[in-house]
């Protein structure tokens, strides 16, 4: 059985991975325990060679056509199209997953990438999809808006300096400059639960493999973007006072496992930058870890927005250096028994 490809269970539907629907949990539940009965799969907690499987905002907001941040990539309908194959992924391979974890893009209104952050010289804010330069701090032409202020615990020129040294770190750091993002997997939203066909998917496994998923949230800082579940972009202020930390319990938890697949969206985004600060973790500790990692290339696109801006090549080159440094670029066409180090 550690070698076989599981079938596919008879609920699963193509067809729905982009629509809205409500997982029926306890019929699941009976046919997952059935399931797992049926096929001999054992629970998780017997797995010899135990594999993580983490999924990066695999969310209706990024997932759904439609929604807020939907990505597309060039084909237009990428990220429907990698959830299938993710969905089918996770079915055949129930018995040889020890772990599924979801993170969870999660914000509020009250955010340095959300509109209502800033504002110009009439009051006006930054549309969606702007970016904010060093410059355009200096000079005044984006501001704190200090109606935040008491909420945020900010004067208005607490709040201006402190965005002024947050593009200075960003710069600093080689990220990407400050973008304005629409509003986006807000918390208590239907864009900020997982897709309906992948929570099914994880639900299933985590029943039939007696193994729950380890949901991560991320993003809820109002002083700091958060592409990656393992760091937020910046975790001080300009005096070097602390405002966020790492996520290390995820990392020396995802460390602990045999190998580590990655999936979701974006890849240019949310899972390029989740996978460079866990090679960074990788790289302090012991390099060949990186051995470890599995970047499953077919469930995980980059941003594209048609005729504005095309994340494809920045995507592309990242997961090259992450195979340069010894990550294995992977896809669902082939079976995990073949891929490099999991065909025990």
């Amino acid at each position: 059985m550690a070698d076989a490809t599981l079938p596919i269970p008879s609920f699963f539907e193509p067809r729905a991975v982009d629509t809205l629907w409500r997982v029926p949990y306890q019929q699941r539940a009976s046919e997952a325990a059935a399931w797992a009965h049926r096929h001999r799969i054992s629970s998780a907690a017997n797995d010899a060679f135990r594999t993580a499987l983490l999924l990066i905002d695999v969310q209706n907001t990024f997932c759904m056509p439609d929604f807020e941040l939907f990505v597309g990539g060039r084909s237009g309908t990428a990220a429907v199209d990698d959830n299938r194959r993710l969905c089918r992924f996770i079915y055949r391979n129930l018995h040889r997953l020890t772990e599924i974890c979801p993170t969870m893009d999660t914000h509020q209104i009250y955010q340095i990438f959300h509109s209502m952050f800033l504002v110009d010289g009439d009051g006006g804010h930054p549309a969606p999809y702007t970016t904010i330069s060093i410059g355009d701090l200096e000079n005044g032409v984006w501001r704190f808006n200090a109606a935040l202020s008491p909420r945020l615990g900010l004067s208005a020129d607490e709040g201006q300096h402190y965005l002024q040294h947050y593009a200075r770190e960003l710069q600093r750091r080689g990220k990407y400059e400050l973008t304005i993002w629409p509003y986006h997997a807000m918390l208590g939203g239907i864009g900020h639960a997982l897709v309906p066909a992948v929570e099914e998917a994880v639900f299933f496994h985590g029943i039939s493999r007696l193994s729950p998923p380890d949901f991560q949230i991320k993003g809820h800082n109002p002083l700091t973007e958060n592409y990656s579940v393992l760091r937020p972009e910046i975790t001080t202020d300009a005096a070097g006072n602390p405002i966020d930390d790492k996520n290390r319990s995820l990392i020396d938890n995802l460390l602990t496992f045999d190998a580590v697949i990655i999936a979701g969206q974006a890849k240019s985004h949310c899972v390029a930058w989740t996978i460079e600060d866990l090679l960074s973790e990788i790289q302090a500790r012991d390099p060949s870890l990186a051995r470890k990692v599995y970047l499953l290339e077919d469930c995980t696109s980059p941003v594209v927005i048609p005729d504005v801006i095309d994340y494809t090549a920045p995507a592309d080159r990242a997961f090259q250096k992450f195979a340069d440094a010894g990550m294995h670029r992977v896809n669902t066409t082939t079976p995990l028994s073949e891929w490099p180090g999991l065909g025990q």
